[in-house]
C-alpha cells in the first residue's frame, strides 16, 4: 500500500458517517462513493451573534470575562482566525448568509439596515435560500431569533424555506419588553410563524428556550437545520438581571446607557445560552453528527473588543468586518485547530449544502467558497479575494491574499496585513503598483453588482462615522 492510499483510508476510517457529497469535495474518495448507501446527514445549528466583536470571546482575546461554552466549542472543531463578515452591519450581512451570494446582487441587499417601515424592500420569496435548498435534500428547517430580511406581509422566513419560525423580524427589540421601540405607542416585537406573541423574559434565554424543545423533540427522521439568530449583544444595553432598565430607556438605540459591565453580561449570557444549546446536543445523543457554527454578522459596537483590529460596526476597516468564526463536527473534523484561512460569510451556504449532499441552485451560483476541504484538512490554506462596499462615507475595500485596498470618503490606502493588522503603514505610495492593481479589480467587481441608489437607507454607529482616525471628518447623520 502506498503513502497516498493509506492517507486516503486513514482518513475515511475516522469519519464513516460523513456524506460521500463531503468527501468527494475534498477529493479523497477519487470519485468513489464509498458510503453513499450508509451516510448519514448531518444535523446543522447556525448560531449568528449580532454586533459581536472580534476579540469579544475569551478563546478570541477577551481579557475582562470568560466565554466558557464557546471557549470549549472552539477547542472541538476549528476556530477561524481569518474569518469576515459579507457586511459591516446587520442585515446586509444575512442577506450574503441566507443566499450564498454578495447582497449587492439583490435590491435589500443595498440597505444598510434594512428599512422595516418599507414592505416593498426585502428577500425575494423566490430566491433560493440555505434553508429551501436544503429542504430539498431533506431537512426540517427552523429560525428562532432574528429575521431582518424584509418585513411582513411581503416577506418573511416561512415564505423563504424555513418550516418554523419564532423571533422578530426588524433588527432590535428590547429584550424584556420585545417591543420594537419604547413608550405607548411600541409595536410588539415577537412573532410566533406570523403572528404576534407575548411572551415573559429575556430574550437571550427565550431564543434558547426554543431551541432546547425543538432539539428534543426532534424526531430524528430527517436532519435539521437550526438557525439560532440572536440579538445579542446588539443595543438595547439590558443584562439579564436589567429589566428594571427596559422601563427607563429612553431610546432602543440607548444612547445614554450601557457600560462595560453590562455588556459583559449580555456576552456572557449569550455564552451561557449557546451552552445549554450544546448540552441538549449531547444529551439526545445528537452532538456527534451535527455541524455547529458560530459566527457574527460584523464587528464590534461601541462597547466590544476588537482587539488587535481598529474600526468598528459600519466601518470596512478589519475591526468592523473581522469577525470570530467557530466550526465543530465531531464526526468529521478534527479537534483543537486553528486556521488561518480567509473566509467570509456567504462561504456558509456552499460549505453546508456540500456537507448535506446538495449544491447551490445553478441559476444563483454562490459566490463564496466551499470550505468543506479546508475543514477536513485535506486542502492548505490559500489566498482570496473578497470584496466590500458601503455606502456610509463612501467606503469600499478588497482583500487580495495579504494585500488590501480601502477607500474611505476621499482617503485611500493599501496596507499589508500579514504584517499590520492595525491598518497604520499605508503602502499606497511606497507600492504603487499593487495600489493600482487592486482598485483597478475592485472597480471591475463593482460594475457586476447593482449600483446604490440615492435613497438607499445607511447608518452609522452612535449617529457618528468614527473613520476620523485616518483622518475623515466625522459626520453626523
Amino acid at each position: 500500500m502506498n503513502r497516498i492510499d493509506h492517507s486516503r483510508r486513514s482518513f475515511i476510517s475516522r469519519i464513516p458517517k460523513v456524506s460521500a457529497a463531503s468527501l468527494a469535495a475534498t477529493g479523497l474518495l477519487g470519485g468513489k462513493w464509498a458510503y453513499a448507501k450508509t451516510a448519514v446527514k448531518p444535523n446543522i445549528i447556525f448560531i449568528l451573534a449580532d454586533d459581536l466583536g472580534y476579540a469579544d470571546l475569551s478563546v478570541y482575546g477577551q481579557r475582562h470575562f470568560e466565554t466558557p461554552h464557546l471557549d470549549k466549542l472552539a477547542k472541538q472543531g476549528v476556530r477561524f482566525t481569518q474569518a469576515y463578515a459579507n457586511s459591516a452591519v446587520c442585515s446586509a450581512t444575512r442577506f450574503g448568509l441566507i443566499t450564498g451570494r454578495y447582497q449587492y446582487r439583490l435590491r435589500g441587499g443595498l440597505e444598510e439596515p434594512l428599512s422595516s417601515s418599507n414592505n416593498n424592500i426585502g428577500l425575494p420569496v423566490d430566491h433560493p435560500t440555505l434553508p429551501s435548498l436544503l429542504k430539498k435534500q431533506g431537512y426540517k428547517t427552523a429560525l428562532f431569533g432574528k429575521w431582518h430580511l424584509g418585513s411582513l406581509p411581503t416577506f418573511g422566513p416561512l415564505k423563504s424555506g424555513y418550516d418554523t419560525f419564532f423571533g422578530n423580524y426588524g433588527g432590535a427589540l428590547d429584550y424584556f419588553t420585545h417591543k420594537t421601540n419604547v413608550g405607548p405607542d411600541a409595536k410588539e416585537g415577537l412573532f410566533e410563524g406570523e403572528v404576534p406573541v407575548e411572551k415573559v423574559g429575556y430574550y437571550t434565554d427565550l431564543i434558547a428556550d426554543r431551541a432546547v424543545d425543538y432539539i428534543k423533540t426532534h424526531d430524528k427522521k430527517n436532519p435539521f437545520l437550526l438557525s439560532l439568530h440572536f440579538t445579542a449583544p446588539h443595543w438595547p444595553w439590558e443584562g439579564p438581571e436589567d429589566e428594571a432598565v427596559a422601563q427607563e430607556i429612553k431610546s432602543l438605540f440607548h444612547y445614554e446607557g450601557g457600560s462595560l459591565e453590562t455588556y459583559a453580561k449580555m456576552v456572557k449570557s449569550l455564552d451561557e445560552a449557546v451552552g445549554r444549546v450544546l448540552k441538549t446536543l449531547d444529551a439526545n445523543g445528537l452532538a456527534k453528527n451535527t455541524i455547529v457554527i458560530f459566527t457574527s454578522d460584523n464587528g464590534g459596537e461601541r462597547f466590544s473588543d476588537t482587539w488587535p483590529f481598529t474600526g468598528q460596526k459600519t466601518e470596512l476597516l478589519e475591526g468592523g468586518i473581522r469577525v470570530p468564526a467557530i466550526v465543530r463536527w465531531p464526526a468529521a473534523i478534527k479537534s483543537g485547530q486553528v486556521s488561518e484561512q480567509v473566509a467570509i460569510t456567504m462561504d456558509w451556504l456552499p460549505t453546508l449544502l456540500s456537507a448535506a449532499e446538495g449544491a447551490p441552485d445553478p441559476a444563483y451560483p454562490s459566490d463564496g467558497e466551499n470550505l468543506l476541504p479546508i475543514l477536513f484538512g485535506a486542502q492548505p490554506v490559500k489566498p482570496r479575494t473578497l470584496f466590500w462596499r458601503y455606502k456610509g462615507n463612501n467606503q469600499r475595500a478588497i482583500r487580495s491574499g495579504d494585500w488590501k485596498y480601502l477607500k474611505i470618503a476621499n482617503n485611500e490606502f493599501l496596507f499589508n496585513l500579514a504584517e499590520d493588522v492595525r491598518e497604520r503603514a499605508n503602502y499606497a505610495e511606497r507600492n504603487p503598483e499593487k495600489f493600482n492593481e487592486l482598485k483597478q479589480q475592485w472597480e471591475s467587481w463593482n460594475k457586476t453588482m447593482l449600483v446604490i441608489p440615492q435613497e438607499a437607507n445607511t447608518h452609522v454607529v452612535d449617529g457618528t462615522l468614527q473613520a476620523d482616525r485616518h483622518g475623515v471628518i466625522s459626520t453626523k447623520k
